[in-house]
């Protein structure tokens, strides 16, 4: 028998699989490649004759080449595809051989799949995978989940190639089974919250201020160098200054209907069954689902009528202060909400993951980063039972301050009919949450007048459930 030529194994050779087998090779790691069509795997070798690869058209080549245990990672579509792959593979595999998928797949079913494969001895992970595909080439950001032993000989090899930062490379081990896909998936909810709010500040300096993008791309830019410091800040003042090659800006040439791939569908479904409010993420979420109502929108405008007309003067050095403000604190909900949702997770399947750590590997790499995270690595060190991020001693006097200029974004907004439902909804939860008293009181009474679902009483709640006949006139 040959001996084993690679460390390192990739299944899938789209540009996600290529740029993270090359980064691999890279860092001392000689790679085998492995494509379901076999002309993939020619095209990458010829392309990048100078690296230390053993190209494979079967499977069983491909897993003789990998030292043992053999460590794989699959780029490949998540869903059915998955599930194919591994039954290819399973008959292949040795006790302590490690297959990694580096997909957005559905955390349930990297529980599942992490189970099955145990049975033969071989370990699964599900592995989050964020930074695009330059983060592939150059640095991601990589949450891994599985067993906690079989990550150690995957360890120093997404060490070597994850993003770096002054708090060290950006990936930590997550918790066993689900975990990494889990904490994947909420990261992408969080992404979703924080464009759509880059989006409201963007519609607000463009409607209400009359900026144009060039002077809107100024404006960014200028956030990034503060505390709005982040990628997508970044990426947003640069994308403001591309041209259209017939003239004007090419922002506002594209069409204002945003897709999504169900990550952030994911993330809202989990928390409804969790139980954790993330309004602000789902309103994200509905943003893009409005936007994509072409039809209906178009309807919507010749029946309804267009955004109320105001022509009150507005100093644009405070709007530009005001909507600051409220994307500042509106951001800040958004990650509060995420790591709410991440706590609620690990406590319901048990996996101890380290929001602290979230915030360390999520300053480099991934779509989210930004220069507050390690201000939100520092406050759940400070108290990792932390119960929300808004609490914390340094964003809570932050948020509060911003409270003004938030106000003011969100009704001026409200008031020219411009629309902002994930600052809206970050204002809302914000006072939901450190309200003296809510309405659902009244909630509860009508559920307890129309069926009968009891009540305690606010002043008596050792009393424990009640009922009253609150109906007197008419019965339902």
């Amino acid at each position: 028998m040959a001996k084993p030529q690679a460390s390192f194994g990739v299944i899938g050779l789209g540009v996600m699989g290529q740029n993270l087998a090359l980064n691999i090779e890279e860092h001392g790691y000689p790679i085998a490649v492995w494509n379901l069509e076999p002309e993939g795997v020619d095209r990458f070798v010829a392309k990048n004759p100078s690296i230390r690869v053993t190209p494979a058209k079967r499977l069983e080549e491909f897993v003789a080449a990998l030292e043992r245990p053999r460590r794989i990672l699959m780029m490949i579509k998540a869903g059915a595809p998955v599930d194919e792959m591994l039954e290819k593979l399973r008959p292949l595999l040795e006790a302590g051989d490690i297959v990694i998928d580096g997909g957005n797949s559905w955390f349930k079913d990297t529980q599942r799949r992490e189970a099955a494969l145990k049975l033969s001895g071989a370990f699964f992970f599900g592995a989050g995978v964020s930074g695009g595909e330059e983060g592939a080439r150059r640095g991601p950001c990589l949450m891994p989940g599985g067993a906690k032993q079989a990550y150690e000989p995957v360890k120093p090899i997404f060490e070597a190639i994850a993003a770096k930062t002054d708090s060290g490379p950006c990936v930590t081990w997550c918790g066993p089974d689900g975990a990494g896909h889990f904490v994947k998936m909420v990261h992408n909810g969080i992404e979703y919250g924080d464009m759509q709010l880059i989006a409201e500040a963007y519609d607000l300096m463009r409607k209400a201020g009359g900026m144009s993008a060039k002077e809107m791309s100024a404006q960014f830019a200028a956030w990034n160098r503060g505390r709005l410091e982040s990628f997508l800040i970044e990426l947003t003042a640069e994308v403001l200054t591309v041209e259209d090659e017939r003239g004007g800006a090419l922002v506002d040439r594209v069409l204002d209907a945003a897709q999504q791939k169900g990550t952030g569908k994911w993330t809202a479904q989990v928390a409804l069954d969790l139980g954790v409010p993330i309004p602000t993420i789902a309103a994200a979420i509905d943003a893009r689902v409005v936007s994509s109502l072409t039809a209906m929108r178009a309807e919507a405008r010749e029946k309804l009528g267009g955004a109320p007309a105001n022509a009150a003067r507005i100093d644009r050095e405070e709007l530009v202060a005001a909507v600051e403000e409220a994307l500042y604190a509106s951001k800040i909900c958004s990650y509060a909400q995420g790591m709410h949702l991440i706590r609620a997770g690990s406590d319901e399947y048990k996996w101890g993951v380290d929001l602290a750590e979230l915030g360390r590997i999520w300053k480099g790499g991934c779509i989210i980063r930004a220069r507050f995270l390690d201000d939100i690595r520092v406050a759940f060190q400070r108290r990792p039972q932390l119960a929300n991020l808004l609490f914390d001693e340094k964003f809570a006097p932050e948020v509060r301050a911003a409270e003004p200029g938030w106000r003011k974004a969100v009704s001026l907004a409200h008031a020219r009919g411009i629309p902002v439902p994930s600052m809206g909804a970050s204002l809302s939860y914000f006072d939901a949450l450190r309200a003296d008293r809510l309405p659902q009181n009244l909630t509860q009474a009508q559920r307890d007048a129309f069926g009968a679902h009891t009540y305690v009483r606010a002043d008596r709640p050792e009393a424990g459930a009640l009922h009253t006949e609150w109906l007197k006139k008419a019965k339902l």
